[in-house]
């Protein structure tokens, strides 16, 4: 059985090659034709590293009655020791004392407005955590069986999107692996490559020939196992046709192929490049853990065979069809900056959406004097885009497990869920961090993984954009339409800000559509290794919820009106989801530079958010982690302040000026990379002026203070030495001078012979007789965004930003 041949494949595998011009490159061309790229070093693992260690499993363990039970005691002991706080420490104080003494009141005012916000937070982490453990409890995995029967007669289309900018080909390759893997049928997967298409630095060329290259490479290599499999699927269906147990010929057949498979794999992993700790999840758990799943089955139907069981043919032949469908895959990619007329804003957002706003459309490829453009046509020469019921949404540095994909699309075609937009599994860190600031930015990580667990409990879910499974529907349901220059520009996924999953999840709330995070670890992403690339996700985190936050009162208001109000517990877990690092960041700045009275800290306030820590280091515990890392959190989270506070204020800068900022992606080199020097100074100032702050708060004799100084103090050097390093960081603040010294030297432009009617006489009969030729204004084209109308809204509203 030859495999379907795809008509939408856009690949552009060399700078000559037409995108558009399907089936008319051999895979194995395409695939000798790239130049290899050398593997980079794996990273020298540092003292206090994670050492290498299996995955958690993919179930949660059930919570316990008794942590339950705790985790409940928890919040009531935070709220109560607020409340009791507040009471015995700032009421009793101004009914003994009156209000003549301004100062303390301020002070107290204050005090207990930061140590509310604070605690808030802190009662948030715990609401959502008490959330996990009762899903934990409740969760029953659907067996296989089920879910091959259920697929075998309703193949919803699935269609993986995979963004990529400036990736590592090897990065990427593991990405687009694990995506073709997946066992659900008919996968069709995009790599939508988002690099200069012609770049002219030689290193990002050979880059991104290289990732051009992947799709075809990866077809060839996964096409052999599909035909050996499509071919025996034949017989098993037609025994199956029959009804009545399987043969025992068909039997050994069917182990003899599963046996063939896990071979094949158990080759592929070891051959497999391995560079990092991502590389050696994708060998031993992708690869590694897939061959081992089939040479269980293979075991199985030889004992079946020796034992003369009767299996019945129609599960023989959905167990072939597994086969089958695990290497059912159809690869390609596409370039969005390699037509004029498609949006190039510089975020991810738009490189989904510019493939997105194509699908279920025929369209065809026209060369113009400006560039390349892709014009809508009914001709039969035009390439049609296949719509998709389905779409997986994949970061290039992320990875998913094998059954991903076709547990997720089950859940989702349950009686009940027809109106589940967006399902997920939150991503965890791949273990065996090389370095110590990676081991507890992963532990951050495996701690969200509860949380957003928790949010679902609670009708909270915002869609984490690493991985998700979309239904087609629901981004239909939410686009909103512009146009500019004439040209049309669809935003599925707004782009208004870069956490742009936050905001679209509050879009598909408010158009009656539900989130929801499965319950099993199935998807797994890269964690920064080193305190520069953290600084750049970070400081992108940070940036975004403050201005999501209004989009979402105005949602609560509109429900309470129409009588369907938004549960409290969603209110409260959302707002803090959204805007807890800025009020968090500015909350901490005052605690560490104002010298409250001593009177103000209680050993009560400090019972309110003991409960906090202690559960959290628990959790760690039960992560694989240490109890103590609890405090090592807190001094990465020390350092990341001004980190967080730059996202915080750039929130405030851009709701000010209205404009969009571009998408920071996470740079990732081999080596190390350098921080600004704004962030190190910044670090080390919280050191010194915490450690200044020890000597006055002894001389004043304000002790409480004094202890909490040198706590920050103490940790803030620890993370320095421990996550950025000594001799990085003087090394990052000596480039930063430089480089802010140094003014780079402008090039000289080229003479350029004047531009007159005659040579842009192209231009004017596409824009316009008023197109003037000496203007040193670029033409418009469709790039910039514009004020977008709801998907059927018949008002035309356009504006430029």
């Amino acid at each position: 059985m030859k495999r379907a041949s795809t008509v939408d494949t856009m690949d552009h595998t060399d700078d000559h090659a037409n995108p558009l011009d399907v089936l008319s490159m051999d895979p194995e061309e395409h695939r000798d034709s790239s130049q290899p790229v050398a593997p980079p070093r794996r990273r020298r693992r540092q003292w206090g590293a994670e050492r290498p260690r299996p995955p958690l499993p993919a179930m949660e363990k059930p919570a316990s009655t008794a942590a339950t039970w705790m985790g409940g005691f928890a919040i009531v002991a935070t709220v109560v020791a607020f409340v009791a706080y507040f009471a015995l420490t700032i009421v009793s104080q101004v009914i003994d004392n009156g209000i003549t003494d301004s100062r303390y009141l301020g002070q107290s005012l204050a005090y207990v407005i930061v140590m509310g916000f604070l605690i808030f937070s802190t009662f948030s982490y715990l609401l959502a955590r008490q959330g996990a453990l009762y899903r934990s409890r409740g969760h029953v995995r659907t067996p296989r069986a089920e879910i091959d029967a259920f697929m075998s007669t309703k193949r919803p289309s699935l269609t993986a999107l995979v963004p990529s900018y400036a990736e590592d080909p090897g990065v990427v390759r593991a990405t687009l692996l694990s995506a073709a893997l997946q066992e659900y049928p008919q996968l069709r997967v995009v790599l939508l490559l988002d690099d200069p298409p012609n770049p002219t630095d030689p290193a990002a060329a050979a880059s991104l020939d290289a990732c051009r290259a992947l799709p075809g490479e990866l077809q060839v290599l996964l096409d052999g196992p599909y035909e050996r499999f499509s071919h025996s699927l034949l017989a098993h269906e037609e025994a199956a046709g029959e009804s009545g147990a399987g043969t025992p010929q068909g039997v050994r057949t069917l182990a003899i192929d599963y046996r063939w498979a896990a071979t094949w794999l158990r080759e592929q992993q070891k051959a497999y490049v391995r560079a990092s700790n991502a590389d050696d999840f994708l060998a031993d758990e992708v690869l590694g853990g897939l061959a081992g799943d089939f040479e269980r089955t293979s075991q199985a139907l030889f004992t079946a065979l020796d034992q003369g069981a009767a299996i019945p043919a129609e599960r023989l032949s959905q167990l072939c069809r597994r086969l089958v469908w695990t290497f059912d895959v159809k690869l390609s990619s596409f370039e969005r900056k390699a037509y004029e007329n498609l949006p190039h804003d510089a975020n991810k957002a738009m490189n989904l959406n510019a493939y997105m706003g194509l699908m279920g459309r025929k369209v065809k490829r026209v060369e113009t004097r400006l560039g390349s453009m892709l014009r809508y046509t009914d001709a039969e020469d035009g390439i049609l885009i296949p719509d998709s019921d389905y779409l997986l949404t994949l970061d290039a540095d992320s990875v998913l497990l094998r059954e991903y994909c076709l547990r997720l699309v089950h859940h989702l075609e349950m009686p009940g869920n027809e109106r589940i937009g967006v399902i997920q599994t939150p991503y965890s860190a791949f273990r065996g961090a090389p370095t110590r600031l990676e081991r507890i930015a992963a532990a951050t990580t495996d701690i969200q993984h509860i949380l957003h667990q928790g949010l679902t409990h609670f009708d909270a879910t915002f869609w984490v954009g690493a991985n998700a499974v979309i239904r087609k529907a629901a981004l239909n349901d939410i686009v909103e339409v512009s146009f500019v220059g004439g040209q049309e520009v669809r935003r599925y996924v707004q782009d208004r800000t870069v956490i742009e999953d936050t905001e679209s999840s509050i879009d598909l709330v408010a158009h009656g559509w539900s989130l929801y995070n499965y319950p099993e670890r199935l998807s797994y992403s890269a964690t920064p290794p080193d305190f520069g690339s953290l600084a750049v996700q970070r400081a992108r985190w940070a940036n975004g919820g403050l201005l999501i936050a209004p989009k979402f009162r105005r949602l609560i208001k509109s429900r309470r009106k129409e009588g369907n109000r938004v549960r409290r517990a969603s209110i409260i877990l959302r707002t803090n989801y959204m805007a807890s690092i800025s009020w968090a960041s500015i909350g901490l700045v005052v605690l560490l530079t104002f010298p409250f009275d001593d009177r103000l800290l209680s050993p009560i306030i400090v019972a309110a958010a003991l409960p906090y820590f202690l559960a959290m280091s628990y959790d760690f515990r039960r992560l694989g982690y240490k109890r103590s890392d609890i405090f090592r959190v807190y001094a990465f989270n020390l350092i990341l302040l001004p980190v967080n506070l730059a996202g915080t204020f750039k929130s405030l800068q851009q709701a000010a000026a209205k404009s969009k900022i571009a998408f920071a992606r996470t740079p990732k080199v081999a080596n190390r990379t350098a921080a600004p020097a704004l962030y190190i100074l910044a670090a080390y100032a919280i050191a010194i002026f915490s450690f200044y702050t020890v000597a006055n708060d002894i001389r004043t004799e304000n002790w409480s203070h004094a202890a909490f100084a040198a706590f920050n103090g103490v940790l803030t050097t620890y993370a320095i030495g421990a996550f950025i390093g000594f001799r990085n960081s003087i090394a990052d603040l000596v480039l930063g001078a430089v480089h802010w010294i140094q003014v780079p030297r402008r090039p000289k432009k080229a003479a350029e012979a004047p531009r007159t009617v005659e040579s842009q006489w192209e231009s004017i009969l596409y824009f316009g007789p008023d197109y003037d030729p000496s203007s040193d204004a670029p033409p418009p084209v469709a790039m910039t965004s514009t004020a977008p109308r709801r998907h059927g809204d018949t008002r035309s509203r356009q504006r430029t930003s």
